[in-house]
């Protein structure tokens, strides 16, 4: 997203560029509450894209190119609330923007900012410390990283379920996993109400309900989060693979 507006090599501004476009589409987006006191709600965007060249800073090295051509898409929110803050984003890319669906994709792609954020703090800070792992070949680690992303976005999967995704648990654990989940899952209720889990057997939110429960949470306070659920995740599989384990044990021994 640009932040600051730049020199053009023919001498424009880049935040004035795109006022001489022509409107590519109108859409409708929704968006999230982000601040205490938001609510979520629809804008409607008229959306202008085209090429531009930046100008070279004079900050900048003398041997870096003179100019760099990219795509700008302007999406700019018309009859916002009164109160409310239009929409007004300038993003800039390497990616075309020829036709409508185009600049449809690359503002798609900065929609999902947010979430690729979070599957980074799962796989990072907030879950699977991947940056702490130590090893010298380079094609193992990235071996690893492909695996630990795929535990990531399970454990994003798991976070959005919390309150109460209908979606099949399969979505996330296979079937004998979940056969340990209902094994697993009424140790975990205590006495009260909100200590009982809510969410209808072999859903997505039932095993969320379980696995945070197993990661720390206590019912109470705020929802869990990425953290949560990849402790509890951890200590959900190995608590499943000991029942797997021991219901195949013959029984008379």
């Amino acid at each position: 997203r640009a932040a600051q507006d730049r020199a053009l090599e023919d001498g424009g501004k880049l935040f004035e560029e795109a006022a001489r476009w022509r409107v590519l589409k109108t859409t409708a987006v929704e968006l999230e509450a982000r601040r205490p006191g938001e609510k979520r709600r629809t804008a409607t965007l008229q959306v202008r894209a085209g090429v531009v060249r930046l100008k070279r800073p004079k900050t900048a090295d003398p041997g870096d190119p003179a100019e760099l051509e990219l795509t700008l898409v302007e999406a700019r929110e018309v009859g916002a609330p009164k109160g409310v803050t239009p929409v007004h984003w300038r993003l800039l890319s390497t990616l075309p923007a020829d036709t409508a669906e185009q600049a449809d994709e690359i503002i798609q792609f900065y929609r999902l900012r947010w979430r690729i954020e979070q599957v980074f703090r799962a796989l990072k800070s907030d879950g699977l410390k991947l940056p702490e792992v130590q090893m010298q070949n380079g094609t193992k680690l990235l071996k690893l990283a492909a695996l630990g992303l795929a535990a990531a976005v399970r454990i994003l999967q798991l976070v959005d379920a919390r309150d109460g995704s209908k979606r099949p648990a399969l979505d996330v654990a296979d079937e004998p996993m979940i056969e340990a989940a209902l094994a697993i899952g009424p140790t975990l209720e205590g006495k009260t109400v909100r200590q009982q889990n809510p969410h209808p057997p072999r859903s997505l939110g039932w095993l969320a309900w379980i696995v945070a429960r197993m990661g720390g949470w206590n019912c109470y306070y705020k929802p869990p989060g990425p953290k949560t659920m990849g402790i509890g995740w951890h200590d959900f599989t190995q608590h499943a693979a000991g029942f797997l384990l021991a219901r195949q044990l013959p029984q008379n021994v």
